[in-house]
């Protein structure tokens, strides 16, 4: 049992609910976009509010750091990304009901206006229904390619990487790993941009724009008691940089921060795509990082797990209605 201080105490079980985009969708450019509907966010917030007691992320940071308690059911809601649908759309819900959430906005889309790869990525996936298309010509793009970068049959990358997971189908793995961390990084730009040039729009300024928060914006949500921690500069898989990278990625994103005026005397991570090994760990914790949240699946046991590397559940884990029972998730937390 420890905390980052190496102080022991008993285990305390959190709820991370993990969100992205959360919009209307139906009403959108965008519909086959994989994020949560306004109502159905709603719905869900009234599930929570009936079951768990919501914290602010700075009450996760004091229990970790200083042996500050938590209720029984604590929950916190994160928004991953900074997209511009947690100012109009998240924020206004929470402020209704009197609620928190840790927002954790990528550097580089809010400063620099462009679309981050991870993002051109979605909404070409959203943009494209047949999916076998992109797979073609990620095929062939591997094909016409593979003696400049020395690039593996396709028929391995198809072995290795069609695999469908919890959310999202083989096809779709497949597009997101070749084209999020698999290939070399120039072929990949090369592939998103050309494929977010076709399928989506060729001026990326104006998306960007319209997609991400504005500094102003999140500096807002500050200023209304919500949590901002950090989502690295350029939502990149941190895990598989080298440590140079990792300080420059870190650094830049908490230099982004405390333009914003967020405390950096004890913060929050959100490793983006739920990356990071232990030359990451041990450069966050350096720079007094008290709280780092991954993708793995699961409750927070505070006391118990590594605080630099708590799980979370999706917004899909929980019911969308607000009437409906007890679900495994919420059981396992301690509630009746």
């Amino acid at each position: 049992m420890f905390d980052t201080k190496g102080t022991f105490r008993s285990d305390t079980a959190v709820t991370i609910v993990m969100y992205h985009y959360v919009r209307e969708l139906e009403k959108s450019r965008y519909p086959g976009i994989k994020g949560l509907a306004t109502s159905q966010f709603e719905e869900q917030i009234k599930y929570i509010r009936r079951y768990y007691k919501v914290i602010n992320g700075s009450d996760l940071v004091e229990a970790v750091s200083s042996g500050g308690q938590l209720p029984p059911r604590s929950l916190l809601l994160t928004f991953d990304d900074g997209y511009i649908d947690h100012f109009e759309t998240v924020f206004p819900i929470l402020k209704h009901h009197g609620l928190t959430g840790c927002f954790f906005p990528t550097a580089k889309a809010t400063l620099e206006h462009t679309v981050l790869d991870v993002n051109k990525i979605h909404f070409v996936l959203a943009a494209v229904a047949n999916k076998n298309l992109l797979v073609d010509h990620i095929c062939t793009a591997i094909d016409q390619n593979r003696t400049i970068y020395n690039l593996r049959p396709t028929q391995a990358y198809l072995h290795k990487f069609a695999k469908a997971s919890r959310f999202d189908p083989a096809e779709v793995i497949f597009c997101k790993c070749m084209l999020q961390f698999e290939l070399p990084i120039m072929l990949r730009e090369s592939i998103v941009n050309d494929l977010f040039a076709r399928y989506v729009t060729t001026d990326q300024g104006s998306f960007a724009k319209e997609l991400y928060m504005s500094a102003d914006q999140i500096c807002f949500l500050l200023r209304e008691g919500m949590y901002v921690g950090s989502h690295g500069y350029d939502h990149v898989w941190q895990g598989r940089l080298s440590a140079n990278d990792q300080v420059s990625e870190i650094d830049r994103s908490l230099s982004f921060l405390d333009s914003l005026g967020v405390d950096l005397s004890r913060w929050m991570m959100s490793y983006p795509y739920g990356s990071y090994d232990e030359s990451l760990l041990s450069i966050v914790q350096s720079r007094n990082c008290a709280v780092g949240l991954t993708t793995n699946v699961g409750l927070a046991f505070i006391g118990k797990d590594n605080p630099l590397t708590l799980s979370r559940i999706d917004t899909n884990d929980l019911p969308k209605l607000s009437d409906a029972s007890a679900n495994e998730w919420t059981i396992s937390a301690g509630t009746r």
